[in-house]
């Protein structure tokens, strides 16, 4: 299994992670909540774990700007 750390925004690839395994509490994961694993975590086609978290360029620029945050992909 691998997982892929993506930004929802611009869809950059922020890193990966190719490992036989690697626990949930180890990636922090179990301290989310139901509502927040469905929102952040996802599966791709292969069964792989994608993880959507902004990356620094694009926390930055809604940050600056919080009507960005009400746009589905604001820096596409």
């Amino acid at each position: 299994m691998s997982i892929t750390y993506v930004c929802p925004h611009c869809k950059m690839t922020i890193g990966h992670i190719e490992s036989g395994f690697v626990s949930e509490e180890k990636l922090g994961f179990h301290s989310l909540t139901l509502e927040e694993r469905k929102d952040i975590i996802t599966y791709n086609q292969k069964g792989d774990l994608v993880v959507r978290i902004s990356c620094d360029y694009c926390q930055d620029a809604v940050s600056h700007n919080p009507e960005l945050a009400l746009i589905k992909n604001p820096l596409q």
